[in-house]
Formats: structure tokens, sequence, C-alpha cells
């Protein structure tokens, strides 16, 4: 019995040591330690052959479920190597694109510097050219503004020519075409002075030099008679005439009305016509205005006679007179208006006929 007890205990050592590790059942498990050590040595074979075939059995089993694994896992790795292929290949695929996008994003900012540098030398050109023109420009507008200078210069050397050889001249603005057939135009200026200034017909020493219509030629189309320019020997027998006539103040034609002026260029005619609205206010005011030869403004401030050749010098004088600045405030600010309305919409001058007869009603 000692020897079968040492036995049995080997071979449950041994059971110990075979069995694997998920523990399936097996024959031992089916009888308790102290039936085993009460076993005849033939059920003990007994026993131990199943124990051994249930272990054989578990063996197989278990290399088995390893072969698959390792099937699987090698499945698994080729699947992983052809990924890792794959992978591998797209990263070079990607390394060459890569490569080719540096190499052309270089090449591009290559060509993008090269054009910058271009640029910039172009700039350098340009503006160097810019400085050059406005150079030149600033040499063209001195030089415009000096031939412009020389041009007033020499409009009003024409004007003050024109004036002086038209000093000694009269105007007459309203006589019918044909009314000087029969008696001339000399004889109609001598029935004028009769009808409207009998002692001045008389006087001997007013002695008509020249006369005749302007223009020369007769336009069909004209609504308004031509004007006629009466040329006198003396200018004090022409300042004389109009003083009469200013005084008279209407003055006719066998019964039509008619109007006398002195006879001055349209440069000088202009002049005297932008006067008028001035000269209009200061009248209502009684500042007793005349307007000079050839266009000076002239009127009466605090007991003091004022003469003025423009009007930038009549508003800078009134800023420093606060009175006649209340006087002609409205009739500056209008005239600036006008002016700068005028300038804008591209009106010009008025016509000659027009400022004759403007510049009679404030002579």
């Amino acid at each position: 019995m000692p020897s079968n007890k040492h036995k049995n205990q080997g071979n449950k050592i041994n059971d110990d040591t075979m069995t694997p590790p998920n523990k399936q059942n097996t024959p031992s498990q089916d009888y308790e330690d102290d039936e085993i050590e009460e076993m005849q040595d033939t059920d003990f074979k007994k026993f131990m052959i199943r124990t051994f075939r249930s272990f054989q059995k578990q063996i197989l089993e278990l290399q088995k479920s390893l072969l698959d694994r390792i099937e699987n896992l090698s499945r698994e790795n080729e699947i992983l190597r052809k990924n890792q292929n794959e992978m591998q290949k797209l990263v070079e695929q990607e390394s060459v694109i890569v490569k080719r996008n540096q190499n052309e994003m270089k090449s591009s900012i290559d060509q993008m510097t090269n054009t910058l540098e271009s640029l910039k030398n172009g700039v350098s050109e340009t503006e160097e050219r810019i400085l050059d023109l406005e150079d030149r420009a600033q040499e063209n507008i001195q030089s415009n503004q000096r031939k412009e200078e020389e041009i007033r210069n020499l409009k009003n050397i024409v004007g003050n020519l024109q004036d002086t050889i038209k000093k000694t001249n009269i105007r007459v603005l309203g006589v019918p075409e044909g009314t000087e057939r029969e008696k001339g135009l000399e004889g109609l200026f001598s029935e004028i002075l009769a009808e409207n200034f009998p002692g001045l017909e008389k006087d001997r020493d007013i002695l008509v030099q020249e006369a005749h219509r302007t223009p020369s030629k007769h336009d069909q189309k004209r609504s308004s008679p031509r004007h006629v320019v009466i040329k006198l020997t003396a200018v004090k027998h022409k300042e004389k005439i109009l003083k009469c006539a200013r005084e008279k103040r209407q003055i006719t034609l066998r019964g039509s009305p008619i109007r006398l002026t002195a006879d001055f260029s349209s440069e000088t005619l202009q002049a005297r016509r932008e006067w008028r609205d001035i000269a209009q206010v200061l009248r209502e005011k009684n500042c007793q205005p005349r307007i000079l030869y050839p266009a000076k403004l002239s009127f009466v401030n605090e007991g003091e006679i004022k003469t003025f050749h423009s009007k930038q010098k009549l508003k800078d004088f009134a800023a420093t007179c606060p009175s006649l600045q209340k006087i002609l405030k409205d009739v500056l600010h209008s005239e600036h208006r006008n002016t700068a309305i005028n300038m804008k919409e591209g009106k010009g001058r008025t016509p000659t006929s027009k400022r004759a007869w403007d510049a009679q009603s404030i002579y």
C-alpha cells in the first residue's frame, strides 16, 4: 500500500503539471483523493489511461488552436507586410511628388524673386520718370503762368490802345437801320442833339470827325439794329454830351428811345458791366457811384470819395470798413456765386450789344 500511495502521489504531481491552462474537466477530477488512493492497480491503470487520453485530446485541441492562431497571425502578418509595402510605395510616391513640388515651388520663388526685382527696377525707373515729368509739369505750369500773365498784359495794352483810339467816340444804340439814308449818320447825330440837347446842337465847337455803323455789314438775321459810332474831335465834347444824357436820362430819336454811351473796347465794357450791381446798391444807399474812364468805380464813403480799379481791391477795403462791408455783403457774395456758376456752366461773355446797353445803364 505505501508504494501504491507513493506512486499515486507521483501521478498526482504529473497530473498537476500536465493540467492545461484552461483546466478542462479530466477523469481525475471525477474522483476524490481518497478514492484514488483506494483504487486497485487495474482500476488505476484504467484511470491513468483515461487521464492520458484526455490529456492527449486536450493537447491536440490546444495544438490545433495554436496552429489556427499561428495561421491567423501569419495571415495578418502577410496583410501587414502588404500594407507596409503599399504604404512604403505611397510614401515613396508622395516623396517624389513633394520633391517635385518643392522644385516647382523653388522655381516659382526664383521667378517671383526675379519678377519682384524687375518690378523694383521698373518702379525706380517710373519714379524717376514721374519726378522728371513733375519737374517738366512744374516748368510748364510756370511757363504757362508767365504766358498767361503776358497775354493779360498784352490784352490790357491792346484794350488801353483801343480805349485810347476810341476815347473821343460816342456809341449810339437803338437807331433803326436805314434812318440815315436822308441825312447820313452825321446829320442824324445833329438831329439827335437838336431833339434832346438844343443848346449843344448850336455849339459850333462840337464837330463830328467820322461816323459809321458797326459791324460794317448788315446781317438780315440780326434782330437789333447795328450800333452807330460817332467820332468827335475832342474828348471834352464827348464828356459834355454824355453828361447831358445822364441828366436827361430819356434820349429819343423822332420819338423812339435810344441810348448814348462812350465807345469802349469789349474788355472795358465787360469790366464796366461787372460794376453794375455794386453801383446799383451804392446808389440806393445814396453813395453817389460813378463809373470813371475807363472802368473805375468811384463813390462817396463816410464823406470821402473812394476809387477802385478792381473788385478785389474793393473787397479788401470793405473788409476794413464794417459799414461798407454790411452794404456790399449780399452783392459781393452774389457776384462770387454767379462767377462760379458761369465758370461751371461754361458761359462766355455777354454779347457786345448787351454789354453796351448795360454799360450805359450804369454810366
